[in-house]
């Protein structure tokens, strides 16, 4: 795998160079975007000059983070009986994928062969939207398996799932442990702790050759940790959704009249005790109505899952646009234009264009002032944010920030004679206040403005992340999926709709949890490295430019973009598809 270091450079003009010479990059030179009419601001220029540091690449002198060689990609090739599997080659690596789409589903019943009852075991953020999508294509395809949620009895989950019109009496509602000894395929979408609590009698009440379904690979880490597995009676499979629950709902609903709308999934394999493990997996992924499935394995996907919602699908996200909040007002803009120029600016105009012609065209589509802007926020902001990156896919390597989710769990309750520290909120600093009125305000379908500066922190931030899990050898599906689609396509909308709680909060717990501990992190190093050197007139770093310019994860991006949903998810402010206490609020 080539590092970001060794991609030949693209001339990149001194600012002695004219505007006229200054090289457009392999993108729409103009997409008729408007940054923000405010006259930048004094404290956000640097000099452009060619960067002297001693071959480091640092934008803060003589530091950098050194990371790995990279690891090779393992082989995630795979076989299926039932669907159509296509090659397709993502920066120069033969990757293999399952397209879906509801002209599919009459092939279900092939793919789940032997299954009577998908027992759906939990009614968080995934249960709720795998359940019904489950039912309604299996019902189009005209099968008699039951799609059957399980609860711990006396749970407020009932009520939800009775008005999703799963009930007691026809069989599709019922006692947690009698759900699961009744299935033959039981998809344990409880939260992590309590899988990490309650693994050994789940286990056990698991029938012999029946088929355990994970949502994440948490479980495995966990049992890792321990030096333990999962027993050699089942087998073990895994079908991830690239987003929230509420999403994976939401656009199967919205594309019941076009085929193929939905969330992008990955699937894995660990145990196979009778051949049938890939097509089930397959059957799942088709079923929720993942318009791609592409391969990976358990190990990789809890790493890349849990690294990158610590990363810029939430906690870095959040931290970054507390920063710029922050700097922004403080060196003199009003409230209401930095909320625009942070997090309306992410959300919106940045995220549509990477959605749809990726990150180069967000770069190009700026003024020759702009891109010197995005120029000096990107090379400040590149290694500040790989440090933390770094630091956290290595914590959850080692097990530590499985560990720490598990004990997080715990202190929920009351023990040790110390009182319950359930999570605290996230919207209610003077920031999400202003986000409300600005919303309020908002005109139907504005995208806010591309403000360079904030482009250049969010880009330097997604380029980062791509780098980290491309040194751990991570597939670029993988990459792409969990560090790019799922950011912009699936979680930065609810922040859109809502504000920061409105995304975060209608995640997994262990989502949730991770953004609240690692947002503070890239809001600290930001504030006190990159900003830092901002000020300082710091060179910019043109080599780093350079591999930014020639990655060829762009080239990867845009296979991908053939493949996203064939449809933008809608999240209006008065969501009903959300978690039902962030049901309320229309903020």
């Amino acid at each position: 795998m080539a590092a970001a270091t060794s991609f030949s450079p693209i001339s990149v003009p001194s600012p002695n160079s004219s505007s006229k010479t200054r090289k457009t990059l392999t993108a729409p030179s103009n997409l008729g975007f408007l940054a923000s009419t405010s006259r930048p601001l004094r404290s956000l220029k640097a000099s452009t000059m060619n960067s002297t540091v001693n071959g480091s690449g640092s934008a803060l002198g003589s530091r950098m983070v050194s990371v790995p060689v990279a690891k090779p990609q393992v082989s995630l090739d795979f076989e299926t009986s039932v669907f159509k599997k296509e090659k397709v080659s993502l920066a120069g690596h033969d990757e293999y994928i399952v397209r879906g789409g509801r002209d599919l589903f009459k092939l279900l019943p092939d793919a789940f062969k032997g299954i009577k009852q998908i027992g759906v075991i939990g009614w968080g953020s995934q249960g709720p939207a795998q359940a019904q999508n489950l039912r309604d294509s299996l019902a189009e395809a005209k099968s008699d398996i039951v799609v059957k949620i399980g609860l711990r009895k006396g749970s407020r989950s009932f009520a939800e799932a009775r008005a999703a019109s799963f009930s007691e009496e026809n069989g599709t509602l019922g006692d947690i442990w009698e759900t699961i000894s009744g299935s033959d395929l039981v998809l344990l979408l409880i939260s992590d702790a309590a899988q990490a609590e309650n693994y050994e009698k789940i286990f056990s009440h698991m029938k012999p050759n029946s088929i355990l379904g994970l949502s994440h690979g948490f479980l495995l880490g966990h049992l890792q940790s321990m030096g333990l597995d999962f027993p050699k009676n089942i087998s073990v499979i895994a079908v991830c959704p690239k987003g929230m629950g509420p999403s994976v709902r939401r656009l199967y609903v919205q594309g019941k009249e076009i085929n193929g709308a939905g969330i992008n999934s990955s699937f894995g394999v660990h145990q196979d005790v009778d051949g049938r493990a890939t097509d089930v997996a397959l059957g799942w992924s088709v079923a929720l109505g993942s318009p791609f499935t592409f391969a990976t394995t358990l190990e990789q996907e809890y790493k890349s899952d849990i690294f990158g919602e610590r990363g810029i699908l939430l906690g870095a996200v959040h931290g970054i646009v507390e920063a710029l909040f922050r700097r922004y007002t403080e060196n003199g803009m009003s409230e209401d234009l930095a909320y625009k120029n942070t997090v309306e600016c992410i959300t919106g105009i940045i995220s549509k264009t990477i959605s749809t012609q990726g990150m180069l065209a967000v770069y190009n589509s700026l003024s020759e002032e702009g891109k010197r802007e995005f120029e000096t926020a990107y090379s400040a902001s590149y290694y500040p944010c790989m440090d933390i990156l770094y630091e956290c896919y290595e914590d959850v390597a080692s097990g530590s920030e499985i560990r720490s989710v598990v004990l997080a769990g715990q202190r929920f309750y009351e023990k040790d004679g110390l009182p319950a520290f359930p999570m605290g909120k996230i919207d209610q600093t003077r920031m999400w206040k202003v986000g409300e009125r600005v919303r309020k305000a908002r005109p139907a379908g504005d995208l806010g403005p591309l403000y360079p500066f904030t482009a250049g922190v969010y880009v330097a931030l997604m380029m980062a992340q791509i780098e980290i899990l491309r040194k751990k050898g991570h597939s670029y599906s993988e990459i792409i999926n969990e560090s790019v689609i799922e950011a912009v396509d699936s979680l930065n909308p609810f922040m859109h709709a809502r504000g920061v709680s409105f995304m975060v909060d209608n995640c997994s717990t262990t989502a949730r949890l991770g953004s609240r501990k690692w947002a503070p992190r890239f809001d600290y190093i930001l504030t006190q490295q990159a900003l830092v050197a901002v000020d300082k007139g710091t060179p910019i770093n043109q080599d780093l430019l350079s591999n930014f310019v020639s990655d060829p994860v762009h080239g990867a991006i845009e296979v991908c973009a053939e493949l996203r949903p064939t449809v933008d998810i809608s999240v209006p402010p008065d969501a009903d598809f959300v978690r039902p206490e962030l049901r309320q609020s229309s903020n």
